[in-house]
């Protein structure tokens, strides 16, 4: 098994270097002093066995273990702190060891991951895994079409899903977020948040604003030939000239029969 060490204490390190430097089936390929550096390897390094402490700088060993896929390393916690055995039980570790730990019990939790990672290899484990891996990836793609914004309002912040959002407009060094009646601000520059909402059809329309096109009820034409449309919360904006020509050809696009208004 390649295995690889996360903690943040050098002789905490060694222990376990030390401890599987005896052991014939397990290779050390990896040492990382902090969760963040460990996520970043993981691609590269492949490893099988993870002994991951728990309290380490900004992303802790839980998180990291709670961040990995379904196919993911066998995770052992190691730490120092036994209250935390129940909370790496509900992530699915295969075991906690607490510090500091002998020979015999290192052995035993060895027996346990090693019956772990034989059943990992049969296939009826591999073709479950692949099916959950699929649904995890399909559930994740229909949370990436529908993400959401924090935002403030009231004084309270809130997370906006931006399906919801009609407008955006720039103000200074913020945007606010109309739906409806209600306009929710986030410190961010226009093209920030055109970006932060690529998905949802965002046409600018003037040097300060994004239409959601989703939210579009009505479009007509102004004597000097921008265009005006009303949105979903009843709203009317309305397009500048030197956009005219970027809106007209989005506008085009649901002409019947693909004809383009002049």
């Amino acid at each position: 098994m390649r295995a690889i060490i996360v903690d943040d204490e050098v002789a905490a390190r060694k222990a376990l270097r030390d401890r599987c430097a005896g052991e014939l089936d397990i290779e050390v390929v990896g040492e990382y002093a902090d969760a963040e550096s460990a996520l970043a390897e993981l691609p590269q390094r492949s490893p099988d066995l993870i002994f991951l402490d728990i309290r380490m700088g900004k992303l802790s060993g839980m998180q990291l273990a709670e961040a990995l896929g379904p196919t993911a390393p066998l995770v052992v916690f190691v730490s120092a702190f036994d209250r935390y055995a129940l909370q790496a039980f509900e992530v699915n570790a295969a075991d906690f060891l607490l510090k500091p730990f002998d020979r015999e019990r290192f052995r035993m939790m060895l027996r346990r991951v090693r019956e772990r990672y034989a059943a990992r290899n049969s296939a009826s484990y591999q073709i479950a895994a692949a099916t959950l891996a699929e649904l995890q990836r399909l559930s994740q793609a229909r949370l990436e079409a529908r993400p959401r914004l924090l935002a403030e309002t009231g004084g309270a912040m809130h997370m906006v899903d931006v399906a919801r959002i009609e407008l955006v407009t720039a103000n200074r060094n913020y945007v606010l977020l109309t739906i409806g009646r209600e306009s929710f601000q986030a410190r961010s520059t226009l093209i920030q948040a055109e970006e932060a909402m690529s998905s949802q059809p965002m046409v600018q329309i003037n040097r300060s604003c994004l239409v959601n096109f989703n939210h579009v009820r009505e479009v007509s034409r102004t004597a000097r030939g921008d265009y005006a449309f009303v949105l979903s919360g009843g709203m009317t904006v309305t397009s500048s000239e030197r956009f005219r020509h970027r809106v007209r050809e989005h506008i085009g696009k649901f002409v019947v029969g693909g004809a383009r208004e002049d």
